[in-house]
C-alpha cells in the first residue's frame, strides 16, 4: 500500500502523516479488546502463571529434609538395627525379603540393608541420587554403632536466606515462561485466525501498511506487561517471600525485549499459516525444546558442555538468565550485556523477517 489516498490523490504532509499513524493506533485499540473482551485469554496470561506458581511453591516450599525410606532386612533385636531406628538420618523399616525388594524396585525404598550375614550387604540402584545418599548416611551410622569416633568436630551453620531457596530460582523463570507464552500465542495464534476467518483479505484493500498491521501486534502485547508483571512479582512477595534485589528498571527492559522477541517469533508463524492446526505445531515446537533447555525449572548447566553454545542463545535462557540475575543477585546491565544483545536480536530480526515474509492471504 502507498501514502496516497484511495482515489490516487496524494495527501498534504501533516495530513498524510496523521493518517499514517491512525491506522496503527487503531489496530492497537482492536487487539486490546479483542483481548480482554476474552476470558480464556485473561486466565491464561494472568491466572494461570499464579497456579503454576503456587503449585510448584508449594512443592518445592521451604520445610526439612525428608529422611531416605530403609528397608532392613534383619531381627528387630539386632545392634545394628538398633542404631538405625534412632537415627535422625534415615527412617528404616525391617521388612521382609520380598517385600523389600518390592518396594526398591517401586523406589518405596532408597536401600535395602541386609543384616543377616557377617557383613552388611546394601542394595540400591546407583543411579539414583536418594540411593546413594541413603547408603552414604547408612554407612556412616553403622560405622558409628560399630565403635567409629569422628576425628573432626565441625559445625554447622544453616542458612536459607531470600534468593537462595528454589522458590528464589522459580519465579523469575515463571515470568520468563508467561512471557514467552502470552506473546507467541497472544500474537502468532490471534494472526493465523484472522487470516482464516478471510480478515486479513479485507486489510489487504485498505490504506494501511503490513508493518502497521504486524507492530499493532506488538504495541497490544507490551499494555498488558506492566499487569503481568505486577501480578506475578506481587504474587511472589506476597505468598513465598521473593523481591527483587536488582533494578526494577532492568527488570521492566528485559521483559520487554522478551515480550518482542517472542511476539516476532509469533509473527513469523503467522506470517504465511492459515491453519490453526498447523500453529499450534509450530508453537509448540518452538516453546517444548526452550522449556526443558532454558532453564527456566531447573540449571541447563546439567546438560553437555557441547550443548551449551546454543542453549545460551536461545531468547527464553537469556530472557529467564538476566531476570534470575536481577531478581537474586542485583545485577546491573553492564553485567548482562550478553543476554541484551541476543534478546535484542531475537525481537529486531523476527519482527524484520516477519514483515518481509507477511502475505495478506
Amino acid at each position: 500500500m502507498n501514502d496516497e489516498g484511495l482515489a490516487g490523490v496524494p495527501r498534504a504532509g501533516s495530513a498524510a502523516r496523521g493518517e499514517r499513524q491512525r491506522p496503527l493506533i487503531e489496530l492497537t485499540k482492536v487487539r486490546l479488546r479483542e483481548f480482554y473482551r476474552e476470558p480464556g485469554m485473561i486466565f491464561w496470561v494472568f491466572g494461570f502463571p499464579i497456579l503454576m506458581a503456587i503449585g510448584l511453591g508449594l512443592a518445592f516450599r521451604s520445610q526439612p529434609l525428608d529422611k531416605p525410606a530403609i528397608a532392613v532386612l534383619a531381627a528387630p533385636d539386632h545392634p545394628l538395627s538398633r542404631a538405625l531406628l534412632a537415627s535422625e538420618l534415615v527412617a528404616p523399616v525391617i521388612e521382609a525379603e520380598p517385600t523389600a525388594l518390592r518396594g526398591l524396585a517401586r523406589t518405596r525404598y532408597a536401600l535395602v540393608l541386609d543384616l543377616r550375614g557377617a557383613e552388611p550387604v546394601y542394595r540400591y540402584d546407583p543411579m539414583l541420587r536418594e540411593s546413594r545418599l541413603a547408603r552414604a548416611y547408612v554407612d556412616a551410622e553403622l560405622e558409628r554403632a560399630a565403635g567409629r569416633r569422628d576425628v573432626l568436630a565441625p559445625r554447622d551453620e544453616l542458612s536459607s536466606l531470600p534468593g537462595t531457596r528454589y522458590i528464589d530460582f522459580l519465579v523469575p523463570g515463571l515470568l520468563g515462561l508467561n512471557l514467552m507464552g502470552s506473546s507467541l500465542w497472544g500474537v502468532g495464534y490471534s494472526l493465523v485466525v484472522a487470516r482464516k476467518r478471510k480478515l486479513l483479505r479485507r486489510f489487504a484493500v485498505t490504506a494501511m501498511r503490513r508493518s502497521d498491521y504486524l507492530l499493532s501486534y506488538f504495541l497490544s502485547r507490551l499494555v498488558f506487561l506492566g499487569l503481568e508483571l505486577g501480578v506475578l512479582v506481587a504474587f511472589g512477595a506476597l505468598a513465598f517471600g521473593t523481591f527483587v534485589q536488582g533494578s526494577y528498571i532492568g527488570l521492566v527492559l528485559f521483559s520487554l525485549l522478551g515480550a518482542g522477541a517472542f511476539a516476532g517469533l509469533g509473527l513469523l508463524v503467522g506470517a504465511r499459516v492459515d491453519s490453526t492446526e498447523v500453529a499450534q505445531g509450530w508453537m509448540n515446537f518452538i516453546q517444548l525444546p526452550m522449556w526443558v533447555l532454558s532453564g527456566a525449572y531447573f540449571s541447563n548447566e546439567r546438560f553437555p558442555d557441547w550443548m551449551q553454545p546454543v542453549i545460551k542463545v536461545l531468547p527464553l535462557t537469556a530472557l529467564v538468565d538476566a531476570l534470575r540475575r536481577i531478581y537474586n543477585e542485583a545485577a546491573g546491565l553492564d553485567q548482562l550485556l550478553v543476554p541484551l544483545a541476543v534478546l535484542s536480536a531475537w525481537t529486531l530480526g523476527s519482527f524484520a523477517l516477519a514483515t518481509r515474509t507477511f502475505r495478506w492471504q
